[in-house]
């Protein structure tokens, strides 16, 4: 499944953050997105996941083959790592927690309760949610805060299994992981100012 952005504008509390935007995202690729902090990675996230609407232009291949991982971890405190990946695997119809639980070194977490869990856990268990969403299209928002080297390699290794299946996966990240990627800058998208009035125009 490819996902084709055309001549995105996307905007943050109504002010235009992006624009001008166009790429495409094939089976097997993965693509990083580079910018400084505050340039709109977020929000062109939420944009393409379909959390929010564009200002102008098209996502095309989105709808339900996209499972997005943001800022938050997604996950009830008060159940156990297999119970949150079991209530995941049932939102979207996916059997088996197992491999996720490999892929992320949690079997010993396995009956502890989530909010128990160290910050590099709870992302470790956040981030497994991918692997029983059974979505094609995988959206990270800086998937790595909080993980340590071992686990940041844990993850790399997990999407470079997905892109070996035929998944795809853009990523907003400011660290290497390794990937057989392409790198988007969207610092040249930066959407210009809206024009001012005259002086007098902003007292009407």
């Amino acid at each position: 499944m490819s996902l084709t952005i055309s001549d995105l504008c996307i905007a943050r509390g109504g002010v235009a953050v992006l624009e001008g935007l166009s790429f495409s995202l094939e089976p097997g690729q993965a693509l990083i997105l580079r910018g400084p902090n505050g340039i709109g990675k977020t929000t062109l996230l939420r944009t393409i996941a379909g959390l929010q609407p564009p200002v102008s232009g098209v996502v095309e291949g989105g709808d339900e083959t996209i499972a997005y991982a943001g800022h938050s971890d997604g996950i009830k405190p008060t159940l156990t790592v297999a119970e949150n990946l079991t209530f995941w695997a049932k939102v979207f119809g996916a059997e088996g927690i197992d491999a996720a639980i490999a892929a992320f070194d949690l079997e010993i977490l396995r009956d502890r309760p989530a909010g128990e869990l160290s910050a590099g856990q709870k992302r470790r268990l956040g981030l497994s949610r991918m692997l029983v969403t059974g979505r094609p299209i995988w959206v990270l928002d800086e998937p790595t805060v909080s993980l340590d080297v071992k686990s940041v390699a844990m993850f790399a290794d997990a999407v470079r299994a997905h892109l070996g299946q035929g998944g795809s996966a853009l990523i907003a990240t400011h660290i290497d992981l390794g990937l057989d990627s392409e790198v988007l800058e969207v610092g040249p998208y930066k959407a210009k100012l809206p024009a001012i009035d005259d002086f007098d125009g902003g007292f009407l």
